[in-house]
C-alpha cells in the first residue's frame, strides 16, 4: 500500500523502449499482489493447476518479464525478508481486509453479480510462501537474478539504486522514494489498454517515472521533510493524523520545518515517530548479493511449468524461445563494447 503521496510527486511518461538497457530493481512482492489481482478468470477465480495451486504469479512472472526483456529492460527481483515490528498492526490490517473481500467475493459469485465479484476477488489476493518459493524457482530458470533483502523490499531496491548497481526501483507505491530511491518506475508490466473500474472506459497505461530530486525541488522540501509529510499522512509503519491529507501535510510541514515542531502546535502527537523516521532514513539492508543474467533453461522451464503446473508446452517453449533470443540479443551488445 504505502504512503499515499502520489500526488504530490513529479511524474513523466515514458515508453519501455526508454528503459532499454536499465537495470530495474522490482519490488516482488508488490508486483506478485498485482499478477495475483490481475490475471484471473471473469469470475475472480485465479488462474490453477489441476492439483489446486494457484498459478497466476507463474504467467504473469513469465511473460511480462519475458516482454521486458525483449524490450531491453534488465530486470531483478527483490523479495522481502522479515517485516518490521512496526508494520505488524498494518500486516494485520490487510489481513482483515482480504478475509472479509473473500466472503464478499463468494457471496457475489452466488448472487452471479460477475463484475463485483472480480472486484472483491483482487481485494482477496494472498502471497503465500509456496507463491514466493514458486516464483524465485521460475525466475532462476529464466536467468532473472533475485535478491533477499533483510527486511523491506523496496528499501533494498532503493539502496541498490543508490549504490549504482540498478538504475531504478520498480513499483506501484511510493515508499522507495522515502526510502531513499533517485528513480522509480510504475506501471512497468501493466502497460496497454486497461478497463476503468466500473466502467466501460478504456485507457492506455504507460510506464511513468518518478525522479526524487524532481520532486523535492517541485515541492519545495528536502527529503526528510517528504518522510515527515508522509508520516502526518501515514505509512505502513504508522496510522498519520486524522484529517490531514497530503495537500495539508505538505502545508504543514512547510509552515513549521519539520514535523516535530508542527505536532507540537497543533497539540497532537506520534507514538513511534522517531522509530518511523528512523526506519526511512537508515533500512536494514544488504550488500551479500549478486547480479547475474543468464541464459533461460528451456527443459527445465517445460519442467516445472508444463510437468508440475499444467501450462500448455507450445506456449511455453515459444514464451523460452523468445527469452533465448532476447538474452541472445543482450549478450551480443555486451561483446560489442570489447570492440
Amino acid at each position: 500500500m504505502g504512503a499515499d503521496i502520489g500526488d504530490l510527486l513529479e511524474k513523466r511518461t515514458v515508453e519501455l523502449s526508454d528503459l532499454s538497457h536499465k537495470v530495474v530493481a522490482i519490488d516482488a512482492y508488490n508486483i506478485l499482489y498485482q499478477f495475483l489481482s490481475i490475471i484471473r478468470q471473469r469470475d475472480g477465480t485465479p488462474l490453477t493447476d489441476s492439483h489446486g495451486n494457484i498459478t497466476s504469479h507463474l504467467s504473469g512472472i513469465l511473460y511480462r518479464m519475458t516482454n521486458l526483456v525483449e524490450s531491453g529492460i534488465k530486470p531483478v527481483f527483490v523479495f522481502d525478508g522479515k517485516p518490521p515490528e512496526m508494520k505488524l498492526r498494518t500486516l494485520g490490517k490487510r489481513k482483515e481486509v482480504r478475509e472479509n473481500a473473500h466472503v464478499k467475493w463468494d457471496e457475489a459469485k452466488e448472487k452471479g453479480l460477475a463484475e463485483e465479484a472480480f472486484k472483491y476477488a483482487q481485494a482477496s489476493a494472498k502471497v503465500n510462501d509456496d507463491i514466493v518459493n514458486d516464483a524465485k524457482h521460475l525466475l532462476q530458470l529464466m536467468g532473472i537474478p533475485y535478491v533477499q533483502a533483510p527486511s523491506e523490499g523496496e528499501a533494498q531496491a532503493a539502496y541498490m539504486v543508490q549504490k549504482g548497481d540498478a538504475d531504478l526501483v520498480g513499483s506501484q507505491d511510493y515508499d522507495a522514494m522515502l526510502f531513499g530511491a533517485p528513480d522509480v518506475v510504475r506501471n512497468l508490466t501493466i502497460t496497454g489498454k486497461r478497463k476503468m473500474p466500473r466502467k466501460n472506459i478504456y485507457v492506455d497505461v504507460k510506464p511513468e517515472v518518478v525522479n526524487l530530486d524532481e520532486s523535492l525541488q517541485a515541492l519545495g522540501v528536502e527529503r526528510s521533510q517528504l518522510i515527515d509529510i508522509a508520516i502526518c499522512v501515514g505509512t505502513d509503519y504508522n496510522s498519520g493524523l486524522d484529517g490531514i491529507g497530503p495537500k495539508r501535510a505538505i502545508k504543514l510541514i512547510k509552515e513549521h520545518e519539520n514535523i516535530e515542531v508542527a505536532l507540537e502546535d497543533i497539540d497532537k502527537s506520534i507514538d513511534n515517530l522517531d522509530e518511523v523516521k528512523e526506519l526511512f532514513l537508515h533500512p536494514s539492508v544488504t550488500d551479500e548479493y549478486t547480479l547475474e543474467w543468464k541464459d533461460p533453461n528451456k527443459e527445465k522451464l517445460i519442467e516445472f511449468l508444463c510437468g508440475e503446473h499444467d501450462f500448455l508446452e507450445e506456449r511455453i517453449s515459444k514464451a523460452a524461445d523468445r527469452l533465448d533470443a532476447a538474452s541472445g540479443s543482450r549478450r551480443q551488445k555486451t561483446l560489442d563494447q570489447w570492440f
